[in-house]
């Protein structure tokens, strides 16, 4: 009897077990704009400016609407890319979620594409400016500050990397090179974390800001480069900096209302033109940013004058 006590105590302490376990994943759902993807982790800003961590799993199913029912189409994962709005739906909190269902526009899915194609030089471009950044610039922010000896090594890196930067700016300018005709009305600079490509609210506050001074204007487009400090990688600063300039198209796009036909082509200008110094931790902060140039035809302003 008493051995049959025992199995059945703990058979009970199993299944209560069992359904805390089933009580601790709670289901969360939520919505926002994809800032970076990572493997199947996808970084999520929501529309209260909180960043969610969600993973996609093979069981996750990412669909959009079809028509004006309630039927929906499944796709693959592989449309889920930064600057996309969506819905998730999954177990977890408020900090990560592991996604069950993802929802979509396809209007959204075509602004996001749109992103990715400015944001993405031609894969000539990339090999080429790779090639250029074979020498390894692996200094951090510990190595510059701990030595005189190791800033000079940092210094001589910067100036071997020369051609190869100067290459990278002479191939993005190129994009831009057809404003000659347009005058700048407003400019406007965002700041970046270390390493980051979130923006805060006093970043969205002057993008809005740009944004909506461009409302009553005709002929204008709205610039868009973005830049990282000298740490790091060549490669990882180049892919950084195109990351923060698609966090400000995006909020460009999906939030301020700024139609896709006025905005240029957004440049990842890597380490290029620096505004500071990159050997001291201020310099380096100013240098992690994003501006913004509010364009106007000079033939339009002209002729409206």
């Amino acid at each position: 009897m008493q051995r049959q006590i025992r199995v059945v105590a703990s058979l009970l302490a199993v299944c209560l077990l069992s359904l805390g376990s089933a009580l601790a994943a709670d289901k969360v759902k939520g919505k926002g704009v994809i800032t970076l993807r990572s493997g199947n982790t996808l970084t999520v800003e929501t529309d209260d400016d909180a960043a969610v961590t969600v993973v996609v799993t093979p069981d996750t199913k990412v669909r959009h609407p079809i028509g004006l029912g309630a039927r929906k189409k499944e796709v693959g994962q592989d449309v889920l890319i930064p600057g996309l709005k969506l819905k998730f739906e999954g177990t977890g909190d408020q900090n990560q979620v592991t996604a069950e269902t993802i929802t979509f526009d396809r209007d959204d899915l075509s602004l996001a594409r749109v992103i990715q194609a400015g944001l993405n030089p031609t894969a000539q471009q990339q090999a080429a400016n790779m090639e250029r950044y074979a020498v390894d610039k692996s200094a951090t922010d510990a190595a510059i500050a701990a030595s005189r000896q190791e800033i000079e090594a940092n210094r001589q890196r910067i100036a071997d990397n020369k051609q190869g930067i100067e290459q990278v700016a002479q191939a993005t300018n190129k994009r831009f090179s057809e404003l000659t005709d347009w005058g700048v009305k407003t400019e406007a600079n965002v700041g970046f974390a270390v390493g980051d490509s979130t923006l805060s609210a006093e970043n969205k506050q002057k993008i809005r800001s740009l944004a909506q001074e461009a409302v009553n204007l005709k002929g204008y487009v709205i610039e868009v480069k973005g830049f990282a400090d000298s740490t790091g990688s060549l490669a990882a600063n180049q892919q950084l900096s195109k990351d923060r300039a698609e966090a400000v198209v995006a909020y460009l796009l999906q939030d301020c209302g700024v139609p896709v036909k006025n905005i240029v082509a957004p440049g990842a200008m890597s380490e290029t033109h620096p505004v500071a110094s990159n050997e001291t931790a201020i310099g380096r902060a100013e240098n992690r940013r994003v501006t913004l140039r509010l364009l106007v035809n000079k033939g339009v302003a002209g002729g409206g004058s």
